[in-house]
């Protein structure tokens, strides 16, 4: 039973009025489920308290409807938002300490006709080691990023949707970059926000609301002779432009820009009006990022698939197919998936892939290109993950599906 369902079935009327004591049982629910997010959510008839784990949200308690002011009150009181303000969205972290067990939130309170929604994004500063060899990534993928990042000058970018673990091969990236080089090198990063402190790297947060963009901060720290630069995200031409003109001039640039697929990540670009001839000269390579739940160790057996979703499997890979499905118990809180694993699809920019830049071929045009001179795309990365049964071919669907080629 969670601490949340606890402390609200207390017989005790006061301690149901220590509202400080309910939010930090919540926080400490999420954390033990190893949640990235805390949902607080007014519905008809109660507080929905979710927790996001491995992807999916699960529910973890409901609560009075009436404890939702309070509860609302708690959250801007700890994370230094205006108190009196209801009706306008907020945003405000709060830092680490014993009572959370250690766990940093970054609080976002919306708005919403039943009342305030809550979600708070979980951070564990102890459990957070950016080292590229443990984020799961197959030999190749991990062979070919090292190979890039060796590179002075250049565009590296990272695309896939909110939470694919973007920013933690970004962050393992520059930790790898200064690992390698020591003091002897500057880095810089600008982002929106700061997730988390690096040590030896000059982090930067953008503010909107004061006009300092990412293209104001990029164009400034041009000056400030950095020799890695991460910018969190490519939003808008202005932002791509100097992103590329910086990876033509001598700095190795990483960053992001969403986009289905890692051949998309042009296309994009040409319809930021980059010119293609600087695409092909300043981009290295295109990593595509996506996180599959994984099989759970202790519950994981073999299994046979819908007919209709083993169509999706190649024959020739039937036979040497190991499919493996959980099939729920106490570790794993009955899901049958414990943790989750990368796939992705490593596009690096070779001589005829440039020629296909410089002709504006279509995206998927461009992937051909790129499969043909060796890359793997998602989906086959995928079905490799489910035929080593470390993931159902359920699963796989459920992420890729919009990926299939």
């Amino acid at each position: 039973m969670s601490y949340t369902v606890q402390y609200f079935q207390s017989d005790s009327a006061a301690q149901q009025l220590e509202i400080p004591v309910l939010v930090n049982a919540m926080v400490q629910d999420a954390s033990k489920l190893g949640a990235s997010d805390l949902h607080i959510e007014p519905w008809e008839k109660s507080i929905a308290v979710r927790a996001r784990v491995n992807g999916v949200l699960v529910e973890v308690a409901h609560l009075p409807l009436d404890l939702l002011d309070k509860i609302s009150m708690r959250f801007k009181v700890i994370a230094n938002l205006v108190t009196y303000q209801s009706g306008t969205p907020q945003d405000g972290t709060v830092v680490a300490g014993p009572e959370l067990d250690g766990v940093q939130l970054r609080v976002s309170i919306f708005p919403t006709t039943r009342g305030e929604k809550i979600v708070a994004r979980l951070f564990d500063p102890r459990d957070r080691r950016f080292d590229l060899s443990t984020l799961g990534f197959d030999d190749a993928t991990l062979n070919g990023l090292l190979k890039l990042l060796k590179r002075s000058s250049g565009l590296m970018l990272f695309t896939g949707p909110t939470g694919s673990g973007k920013t933690s091969a970004m962050y393992s990236s520059l930790c790898h970059i200064m690992q390698r080089e020591g003091s002897a090198i500057s880095l810089s990063t600008v982002e929106d926000p700061v997730e988390f402190s690096l040590p030896m790297v000059s982090q930067t947060q953008i503010a909107p609301a004061q006009d300092f963009t990412y293209a104001k901060a990029l164009r400034s720290l041009m000056r400030q002779d950095p020799e890695v630069i991460m910018v969190g995200e490519i939003r808008d031409p202005e932002t791509a432009a100097i992103a590329v003109q910086a990876g033509l001039t001598g700095h190795l640039v990483i960053s992001t820009i969403h986009s289905g697929v890692a051949a998309g990540a042009f296309t994009r670009l040409i319809n930021m009006e980059i010119e293609p001839f600087m695409l092909s000269s300043s981009i290295l390579g295109v990593m595509g990022l996506r996180l599959l739940r994984k099989n759970c160790p202790n519950c994981s057996q073999p299994y046979e698939p819908e007919p209709s979703e083993l169509k999706l499997v190649p024959q020739e890979m039937h036979e040497h197919a190991q499919f493996r499905k959980g099939r729920g118990c106490e570790q794993c809180t009955n899901t049958g998936f414990s943790g989750r694993l990368p796939v992705t699809e490593m596009l690096v920019v070779d001589e005829p892939f440039r020629e296909a830049i410089l002709k504006k071929m279509p995206t998927r045009a461009l992937e051909e290109v790129a499969v043909k001179s060796g890359m793997k795309t998602l989906w086959q990365a995928g079905l490799q993950r489910v035929i080593n049964g470390e993931t159902s071919l359920e699963e796989m669907v459920r992420v890729l599906a919009a990926d299939m080629v």
